[in-house]
């Protein structure tokens, strides 16, 4: 395993001070962390960058990946309703095949669970991670900005139905499963996947109580000992949740294309938001609300020192850990590439309530690597 390169100790202190300015419990977490706590929540894709090991009870686990899951169960058992968690620290990820980049590196970050203007608190995050970003003495840095919330809202606008605009929006997260939406409502492909081989179609088409004991048989007869730490109720459940969403209508042509033009904008933000509001069929509460958001949002960041030459706005970046629903963002080095952005951050109201806590609190965090940051380290 290789360990990003140390920092200086002075610019250790000048990318950390933002973080320390905007206060927050200090947030330890051990290294070993239950491998389905992280699969349930960033989605099986997150498997194959994450070190698996064996756990304490000979379960399996993973090395630390992250912290802004752990700051959310940190906040749900500390039973506050409302914290702010600073943290710093190693995560531990596999990079992609053929990538030149480190597998043990620092991060420093804070998550905040607080009521109040999400636009607000949006501005103030993306500021603290712009500030520590550019810390590390780097003057090539961009500000690349996205939002799950603002694709939803689009979804919204298009008139369809429930099934298909939840399907819609759960395949944002994966350019493969948008792209198979969109090219067969163009009849580009004529058969479209039902979720899964023969035996997923199977289970789907049974009762789920039935459904978990034969897999549970399967997997007794084949030896099998079933990944992650989930249960056949739990797999059970999520083919039945793909199959109904596989039966539900497609988009006409029109909407794919209304679709399409949305994800091929990028620009600066202002003419980006104008260009989203142009495309829209019909003009609902969802939309009007995501786009004066982002108005408030956009101000907030040039209040903030954020420089407006600096930014700009994707509608089609996003991120494939699952738990991200509001805005996104990445500082980005031209230096080292997209592939490799010195901060990021955003917003996730549901995590958690998924997670069992309580959703009344707002969700929104951010994590700089200081090896990026700083002008000597490296991608």
């Amino acid at each position: 395993m290789r360990l990003e390169g140390a920092v200086p100790a002075q610019v250790l202190d000048a990318v950390r001070a933002p973080f320390l300015a905007a206060g927050g419990v200090r947030l330890e977490a051990p290294i070993v962390q239950p491998l389905s706590l992280f699969l349930d929540l960033a989605g099986e894709a997150m498997r194959e960058r994450l070190f698996i090991v064996q756990g304490p009870n000979g379960d399996e686990a993973c090395l630390r990946p992250d912290f802004t899951i752990l700051a959310a169960k940190a906040h749900i058992e500390s039973a506050d309703a409302t914290g702010r968690y600073f943290y710093e620290g190693h995560a531990f990820r596999v990079a992609p095949p053929g990538a030149q980049r480190t597998e043990e590196f620092l991060q420093i970050g804070l998550e905040a669970f607080e009521q109040g203007d999400a636009a607000e608190a949006d501005a103030a995050m993306t500021a603290i991670a712009w500030q520590a970003a550019s810390a590390g003495g780097r003057d090539d840095l961009t500000l690349l900005l996205g939002d799950v919330g603002l694709f939803s809202a689009l979804v919204d606008s298009l008139g369809l139905t429930p099934a298909l605009a939840t399907r819609l929006k759960r395949a944002f997260t994966s350019p493969r499963r948008l792209r198979a939406e969109l090219d067969g409502a163009r009849g580009l492909d004529p058969t479209p996947t039902k979720g899964g081989g023969r035996l997923a179609q199977l289970l789907a088409g049974l009762p789920e109580d039935e459904a978990a004991l034969v897999l549970s048989e399967i997997w007794a007869l084949a030896g099998i000992e079933p990944v992650g730490g989930r249960s056949a109720a739990s797999i059970v459940h999520r083919l039945a949740e793909r199959a109904a969403s596989a039966d539900a209508p497609c988009l006409t042509a029109a909407q794919a294309d209304t679709v399409a033009a949305f994800l091929a904008i990028a620009d600066s933000p202002p003419a980006a938001l104008e260009a989203v509001s142009r495309l829209a069929l019909t003009r609902g509460h969802a939309l009007d609300a995501a786009l004066n958001i982002w108005e408030r949002r956009l101000a907030a960041l040039c209040r903030l020192n954020v420089p407006a030459d600096r930014m700009r706005l994707s509608t089609a970046f996003g991120r494939a850990l699952g738990y991200y629903d509001g805005m996104l963002f990445e500082v980005r080095s031209t230096a080292l590439g997209s592939d490799a952005p010195v901060a990021a951050g955003g917003r996730y109201d549901g995590l958690p309530a998924r997670l069992g806590g309580n959703s009344a609190s707002g969700a929104v965090g951010c994590v700089v690597r200081p090896g990026r940051a700083w002008t000597g380290g490296a991608a």
